[in-house]
C-alpha cells in the first residue's frame, strides 16, 4: 500500500521533471522572462531569479492546475514539433517565431502570448492531430 508521503514524493519528483523540461524548452526558444511568465500564467512577481531557481532545481513550478496545464501544452507542442521535424531539432526554435499562414501570418508565439490558453490550444491543434481530434469531439464509429 502506498503511503501519503510516498505519493507526495512521487508528485514532487514529477513536478521537478516538468519544471526542468519546461524551463529548458522555454530557454531553447530564447524567451524573455516576461514571456515565460506569461506563457505559464505565473504571477507578475515571478522574476528572472525564480527562473534561475527552476533551472537549478532549487524551486518547482507552482502546483497550480492552470500553470501545469499550460506547461503540459507547451511540452506537447515541443514533442509534436520534434516528431514533425525529426531530422531538424532546431526547427522548433524557428517554427515558434515564424509567421504561419494558418494563423493569419502571425507567429505561434504571438498567438499564444496574445490569446493565452486559447492560443496554446490553437497552436497545439495545428501541430498535433491527435490533440485536435480529441478537442473536436470526434470519435471512432
Amino acid at each position: 500500500m502506498t503511503t501519503e508521503s510516498e505519493t507526495t514524493e512521487t508528485q514532487a519528483a514529477a513536478l521537478k521533471q516538468i519544471t526542468r523540461a519546461v524551463v529548458a524548452l522555454l530557454d531553447s526558444w530564447r524567451l524573455q522572462t516576461s514571456e515565460m511568465q506569461q506563457l505559464l500564467a505565473l504571477p507578475s512577481n515571478a522574476r528572472a531569479r525564480m527562473f534561475n531557481k527552476y533551472r537549478d532545481g532549487n524551486a518547482l513550478l507552482p502546483n497550480d492546475p492552470v500553470v501545469l496545464r499550460r506547461a503540459m501544452y507547451l511540452l506537447r507542442i515541443n514533442d509534436a514539433l520534434r516528431t514533425t521535424y525529426p531530422r531538424n531539432p532546431q526547427m522548433s526554435k524557428r517554427w515558434i517565431r515564424q509567421p504561419q499562414r494558418r494563423f493569419g501570418r502571425q507567429t505561434p508565439l504571438s498567438m499564444i502570448l496574445e490569446q493565452g490558453e486559447s492560443g496554446l490550444i490553437l497552436v497545439l491543434c495545428e501541430v498535433d492531430c491527435t490533440f485536435s481530434w480529441d478537442v473536436s469531439g470526434s470519435s471512432p464509429a
